[in-house]
């Protein structure tokens, strides 16, 4: 081996070990979302857990599927407004299949484009193929004005799902809890796990969302906000 050259077989370990750090981190992302999902159906309850997730159980009166928006910088939907319409529009079917009277609630505004993150997440669930209501929230620029825009555009329903990707469904989860106790007591789990989908980008939904959840929960928990969760309050619609 000449000075200065690099040692035989360091390519093929180098490969070899950056193939393993990716297999580590994509099995991370999966492990993470399906323990979320898993999580949730449990958190939520056996039963309404099993309704969301397999239309099982009857379900009489009306349904709200909330979608939380991404940043969207172009005119169409991007990849994870997509998965999110994905996730809503699979509940909205489960929920229907169960006997509910189902509409989905889109939440959004134009925070990094010029179309409201709802109209976005609209369109791709109209092209998944939805027919059933779509009411739009095109002013809220956070996950907690999601929950607060929400709030006002639910129809009294005796269900509530919220879609996204698991671990901020979670946080919003929590945000609705802290804005109104009573209503979260209607909170259904989501149909927002499946393997494989989504495998590329879940490492970085997860590690961020592990954060955020973190900080959410423990503001609930009494311990000081931190400037990226809003604080400890309940507030009511104005209606």
């Amino acid at each position: 081996m000449q000075k200065g050259s690099v040692p035989r077989g360091t390519l093929p370990f180098c490969v070899a070990a950056a193939g393993a750090v990716t297999l580590v981190a994509l099995a991370f992302g999966e492990a993470v979302h399906a323990r979320a999902a898993h999580h949730a159906r449990g958190e939520l309850g056996v039963a309404r857990a099993a309704l969301a997730g397999n239309g099982a159980a009857r379900l009489s009166g009306r349904c709200s599927v909330i979608v939380l928006g991404f940043g969207n910088r172009g005119t169409g939907p991007n990849v994870v407004n997509r998965w999110r319409a994905r996730i809503a529009f699979r509940t909205a079917l489960r929920l229907a299949a169960a006997g509910a009277a189902v509409t989905i609630i889109c939440c959004g505004g134009a925070v990094r484009g010029v179309h409201p993150e709802a109209d976005l997440l609209a369109e791709a669930i109209r092209a998944d193929g939805w027919r059933g209501p779509i009411l739009l929230d095109r002013t809220s620029t956070s996950t907690w004005e999601n929950i607060t825009n929400a709030r006002e555009l639910l129809p009294d329903p005796s269900a509530i799902a919220i879609c996204s990707n698991g671990l901020h469904a979670a946080k919003a989860r929590e945000y609705l809890r802290r804005q109104d106790a009573a209503l979260a007591q209607r909170l259904v789990a989501a149909d927002e796990y499946r393997f494989g989908e989504m495998t590329l980008i879940k490492p970085i939904f997860a590690a961020v969302g592990l954060w955020k959840l973190r900080g959410a929960r423990d503001v609930s928990r009494g311990t000081p906000a931190t400037a990226a969760d809003p604080p400890h309050v309940v507030s009511r619609p104005s209606h």
